[in-house]
């Protein structure tokens, strides 16, 4: 298997998840065709870079909600170890609060899909998928696991995707909501360098 998902079709899955503090069983991925999905692994349960990606991600949810993305977290633990950890307060490294799906992949299949298993650990790498509308993949960025992601830019990475959808205009370096895009040409190019 190739480790680069781009432009190819997200794959499918199904497995329990928690969800706002109940388990569904079973749960897809395909329940969100037609929507943005940002779809991210991330270690391990009760550990310690982990819980504040999923708050962070918690705290940016009505800004993916309002981009119409759903937002799906996964790691190799189990529902009820989930469950657990959504039960446990934040301010005892918990994530009580956190309101989007979490998918158990204890037989770590989905990870071995998405080529974000570390095998020799048994954990997933802090893969991150961004899946347009029609399940296919158009971006990835998998960190090693002593390094936090920014939800900043998977939010900005979301807008440049919905921006290049809906106005056929590339997105240049550090490009962000509001700013100037550009023609993939040659022409477009250079009218990008003169009002930069």
């Amino acid at each position: 298997m190739h480790p680069i998902l781009i432009g190819k079709q997200a794959p499918l899955f199904t497995a329990k998840a928690v969800v706002k503090g109940n388990i569904i069983d079973p749960f897809s991925l395909s329940n969100f065709l037609g929507q943005y999905i940002l779809f991210f692994f991330y270690p391990l349960d009760f550990t310690f870079v982990c819980p504040t990606e999923l708050h962070a991600f918690q705290e940016k949810l009505s800004s993916f909600k309002e981009r119409n993305a759903e937002v799906v977290g996964c790691s190799v633990d189990s529902a009820f170890s989930h469950l657990a950890w959504l039960n446990t307060p934040k301010y005892k490294g918990g994530i009580q609060g956190v309101e989007y799906p979490l998918v158990a992949d204890l037989t770590k299949t989905i990870s071995r899909q998405y080529q974000v298993l570390k095998e020799e650990e048994g954990i997933a790498y802090r893969g991150l998928f961004l899946i347009d509308r029609e399940g296919i993949v158009r971006h990835q960025l998998i960190n090693d696991l002593p390094l936090g992601r920014s939800v900043d830019e998977a939010l900005r990475m979301l807008d440049s995707l919905i921006f290049f959808e809906q106005c056929g205009e590339v997105c240049p370096a550090n490009w962000k909501n509001g700013s100037q895009g550009m023609k993939p040409s040659k022409e477009g190019l250079e009218q990008y360098f003169i009002h930069a």
